[in-house]
């Protein structure tokens, strides 16, 4: 099976792009076809050894229509111009010559033709029976350029109507051509009444030409259409600004040589250079140089990220400050910005569930209009009523019939929608899943990695005889260990700048813990258990109370002397904004249901964290399907988000698979929306664009509907006979194409569309000293006195301003501050007198705010 995009050209309606959609369907071989009226664009997945490209053309072609195969260049390529853009501007300029010819004759005709019944002075030469043939021809002359430079509407609604799959530009053609057709004929009769001396005759056709009305039939829905494009140029606006972050060229290293060439001439395995201010062409791995890089256009976070070798650096970033070289890895449309740009514009292109009424009712609607235009002017004309009359009615059902509101009612909050999601880091792959979020009633969430951090993190240390040294000792201990709870207590020392030293004797014990000597003094590290076995005496109750946490207790103790050093909490600890995105989705009456494979106390301790309605602890991987199909088989909608890896086979059965943290990976295949970003608010914030899309799009349907089941009627004059209300065709013409503008206008609304965003981070780690439990027997402790303070400080942007405020902290004695970027805080030793406003002041000082300390 093979799936190709299509550019098709002469659509104008939603009525066209129903007929290429059934015609190109109809193709042997052809599984499915989109057609998007709003991109002029078509999908379609066909089988290769029974159809081909070409094929699929000649079938549009066929149905009166052009095509050409979409020629996708990469996102990092000069040629990636929006040339969408350059085309709808031209476009434009088109319309706007159009208009102002239009405007220059249709004005004094219209003048002209209503001057007498207005009272507005005219010419003596267009007054009296005498003159009625000169007031007659002028108009006509006038409506001729009216009609030459609106001609495409008859071009287009003559073949297309003669291909039997008549349209809007059909509609338009036909009204305008009836009233043409009529003042023609009226004009002979006022000849043969001015030859026969028939006055009456005469004074009765001059009064009613019609001229009037078919050249303000196409100039107002010329003004229409102007309206519209213009605002269907904005519903592109998100992927024209992703197309326009990739830089144009490239600074590369070529034997030894710096050179700036075209950023489509990068090839995997260049060496780029990237300087402070300059935008990543290419994606690819850090091999010299550190920096802090803004990843806001991909991800949405506006914190910079702080980059070294060996990290990954993707196109459209900014370099921030140093400069630094990387080793490009994926090139062209290979890059995660091309692959999110593919993603979105496939996303626009296609068709939510919500749209088949739409797509039917066009399919079948302009022949419908012409059946009732014909019926209702047939009927008035059998009723007594005159030729003028019934014309009047007839060509008024035709021009305010509008099918392109039904056909624009979907696609424009489908385009905007998912444009608007790219720019917030929540990529859509489909319409349908964009359609479906909004009515899950059940969110299942993976624990590790979606709630938590996804990785073990030191949160709480009880230091007997000083953090420092105990910190000390812990890394030195489980430096040389694999275990991954060693891995973070060496990790936050790393963070402190604590570093190990060399240890002798190293034994891990499995199930137990470690022991080596350090300067030649034995320490050890693992379990109350394994401590006791080495005659060392510890009171569980903290350790007791960092597990009901879901926290694992790690144990340090001297082992020459039998004395306890302290306890190290380690744990995945859960994610800043997790517990608020839980509420924000239980607050839009979303059940929230956590899966994990952990055991029940940590899923518990988790759970009472971040307030998810029901916990399924000790599940296995191929067991998370299972959990979401039970829902789905009790009638909940569920959409289930996790990392992507393990919970394949969940994302899958979900009726919407999340893929949360995904960063520059695009391709998961078996999610429906990924979440550029590893926070749960994008969730929250995929949800509410979804019920914004939703309310957007019935809000359009409604509008379109409403528009033609009351204009319609109006316009055949069902409530002449009542009321005395009959629409002049004038008026229809411009009901119609305000009727267009009003849709694509409100769809644009969800511009600015905001999606939820934590304001203040919170601390990954809470470090903290306790005092010595009294039940614990251990010697006096004769370590230094020393508080550990944090500090949350506002206003820090990048690794200079935590640099800055560092030095500040620091240069006060008896001070050893580290601050924590991404988290926005500072954790403080204090082994002097120094209060919190000397730290206060300090941080001021250097240019910052102090929000809290403690």
């Amino acid at each position: 099976m093979k799936k190709e995009k299509f550019d098709v050209t002469g659509m104008t309606c939603s009525a066209c792009s129903a007929h290429v959609q059934k015609s190109v369907a109809g193709v042997l071989g052809v599984s499915q076809a989109a057609v998007n009226l709003l991109s002029n664009s078509m999908t379609v997945e066909y089988e290769e050894d029974k159809t081909n490209a070409a094929a699929i053309i000649q079938a549009v072609e066929n149905a009166g229509y052009g095509a050409s195969l979409k020629n996708v260049p990469s996102a990092s390529s000069s040629s990636a111009a929006p040339q969408k853009g350059i085309g709808m501007e031209k476009q434009l300029a088109g319309m706007k010559m159009r208009l102002i010819v239009s405007f220059l004759f249709t004005v004094p005709l219209f003048y002209i033709s209503m001057g007498h019944m207005m009272g507005w002075p005219l010419p003596h030469w267009f007054h009296g029976t005498e003159n009625a043939l000169t007031f007659a021809f002028t108009q006509f002359l006038l409506c001729l350029p009216v009609l030459y430079v609106n001609r495409s509407y008859y071009q287009k609604g003559f073949k297309s109507l003669f291909h039997g799959a008549p349209n809007m530009d059909s509609l338009i053609a036909m009204g305008s051509s009836a009233a043409m057709i009529y003042g023609a004929i009226a004009i002979y009769v006022i000849g043969w009444g001015l030859g026969h001396g028939d006055s009456v005759l005469v004074d009765e056709y001059a009064m009613d030409l019609y001229f009037e009305s078919a050249a303000m039939i196409l100039t107002l829905i010329t003004v229409g259409k102007f309206m519209e494009t213009r605002s269907k140029g904005k519903t592109g606006e998100a992927i024209a600004k992703l197309m326009d972050l990739a830089p144009k060229t490239a600074l590369v290293d070529r034997d030894g040589i710096e050179q700036e060439i075209p950023v489509e001439q990068v090839q995997v395995g260049d060496i780029v250079i990237v300087k402070p201010g300059a935008r990543i062409p290419v994606d690819g791995e850090i091999i010299e140089g550190i920096s802090a890089v803004d990843e806001s256009a991909l991800t949405g976070e506006s914190i910079p990220v702080e980059k070294k070798p060996g990290d990954r650096v993707t196109a459209a970033s900014i370099n921030k400050t140093g400069t630094f070289r990387f080793t490009a890895k994926k090139v062209g449309g290979d890059t995660a910005l091309a692959q999110i740009i593919a993603l979105v514009e496939e996303a626009a292109g296609s068709k939510a569930p919500i749209s088949k009424l739409a797509d039917k009712v066009s399919g079948i609607f302009v022949p419908v209009v012409m059946t009732i235009a014909v019926l209702s002017a047939v009927i008035w004309l059998l009723s007594g009523h005159s030729a003028a009359f019934a014309l009047s009615i007839g060509i008024a059902v035709l021009v305010i019939s509008c099918p392109c509101a039904l056909g624009l009612a979907t696609p424009v909050a489908i385009m905007v929608g998912t444009g608007k999601g790219a720019e917030n880091g929540i990529l859509i792959k489909s319409a349908e899943a964009l359609e479906t979020v909004h009515s899950v009633d059940t969110v299942v969430l993976d624990k590790t990695g979606t709630i938590t951090e996804g990785k073990p993190q030191v949160t709480d240390i009880f230091a007997l005889e000083g953090e420092t040294s105990l910190l000390e000792t812990a890394v030195s201990l489980e430096k040389p260990s694999e275990h991954p709870l060693a891995e973070a207590i060496v990790a936050e020392g790393e963070r402190r700048k604590i570093f190990a030293k060399p240890v002798t004797e190293f034994q891990a014990v499995p199930g137990r813990g470690v022991s080596a000597r350090i300067n030649g003094i034995k320490y050890l590290a693992g379990n109350p258990q394994f401590l006791e076995e080495n005659g060392i005496p510890w009171n569980r109750e903290q350790g007791e109370s960092l597990s009901k946490q879901g926290k694992t207790p790690l144990y340090f103790a001297n082992g020459d002397e039998k004395k306890p050093l302290g306890v190290i909490a380690v744990a995945d600890v859960v994610k800043p904004t997790s517990q608020k995105a839980v509420a924000a989705l239980q607050a839009m009456g979303i059940d929230v249901v956590m899966l994990t494979g952990d055991n029940r106390r940590t899923a518990e301790a988790i759970r009472e964290q971040v307030g998810v309605n029901r916990v399924v602890a000790e599940v296995l991987p191929q067991d998370k399907e299972r959990e979401v199909a039970a829902l789905q088989e009790n009638g909940k909608r569920v959409a289930m988000v996790g990392d992507g890896i393990n919970d394949a086979p969940a994302l899958t059965r979900a009726d919407v698979g999340i893929a949360i943290g995904a960063g520059t990976d695009v391709a998961i295949e078996s999610a429906d929306i990924v979440l550029m970003r590893s926070d749960l608010m994008d969730a929250v914030g995929s949800v509410q664009l979804s019920k914004a899309v939703m309310r957007n799009i019935r809000q359009n349907l409604f509008w379109a509907f409403f528009y033609n089941a009351i204009g319609i009627p109006l316009a055949a004059g069902l409530f002449y006979p009542f009321l005395g209300w009959k629409l002049n065709p004038m008026f229809g013409a411009a009901a119609m194409s305000l009727s267009s503008f009003c849709v694509v206008s409100n769809a644009l609304r969800l511009r600015f569309f905001k999606a939820p965003r934590q304001e203040t981070p919170v601390s990954k780690t809470e470090v903290s000293e306790i005092p010595i439990k009294e039940n614990i027997v251990i010697p006096e402790s004769k370590g230094e006195n020393c508080m550990t303070k944090k500090m949350i400080i506002e206003g820090m942007s990048c690794g200079h301003c935590s640099a800055r405020v560092e030095k500040a902290l620091n240069a006060l004695e008896g001070v050893s501050a580290k601050v924590d970027l991404e988290n926005k805080c500072a954790e403080i030793t204090v082994t002097g007198n120094v209060d919190d406003a000397a730290l206060t002041k300090a941080v001021t000082d250097a240019g910052y705010d102090v929000i809290s300390v403690a």
